[in-house]
């Protein structure tokens, strides 16, 4: 059964960007840290401007069904390289391309059940609710998270992976 592919891509809104701006930003990233920037974010943090969300079936490359969730490495070409990553929110999958071996993870942060606040970088992906950082083995790097990610099994043959949860 194919489903819609929900994806995001965000930005600051304006008025936060003139409440940081008047209020120091360098003062605000001293007391709260980095994630006050990303943390609790909504759909109102969602760029309106963003590319158009594919739908969930052959087209977008990506199809789910039931535990299994299948993707075209010929239209998601963007996974082939190292570093890069797909966050699939219908699925509640985080897919990342590390050096060279595809690795998939639960979206559901064990520290408060966030699912669509994710960024990867450096083989680490972080829960932008609350700072969790996990390793690409979905193993806590740092708090406030004290459970790892569930890992899915992953296989590649040709230019299809798929993941079974």
């Amino acid at each position: 059964m194919d489903k819609d592919l929900i994806t995001r891509s965000g930005s600051l809104t304006e008025s936060r960007r003139r409440f940081l701006e008047k209020s120091g930003a360098s003062l605000v990233l001293a007391t709260f840290g980095a994630a006050f920037f990303t943390s609790c974010s909504s759909t109102d943090d969602a760029d309106p401007t963003g590319p158009p969300t594919p739908p969930g079936n052959s087209s977008s490359g990506i199809t789910i069904s039931g535990s299994v969730i299948v993707i075209n490495l010929a239209i998601q070409t963007a996974l082939n390289n190292s570093g890069n990553w797909l966050l699939i929110e219908n699925a509640k999958a985080l897919v990342a391309n590390v050096n060279g071996s595809f690795v998939a993870l639960t979206s559901v942060c064990t520290h408060s059940g966030c699912d669509r606040n994710w960024t990867f970088a450096a083989s680490r992906f972080t829960c932008t609710c609350h700072g969790s950082v996990f390793d690409a083995s979905g193993r806590v790097v740092q708090g406030p998270a004290n459970q790892p990610l569930t890992q899915f099994t992953t296989q590649v043959s040709g230019t299809t992976l798929t993941i079974t949860k």
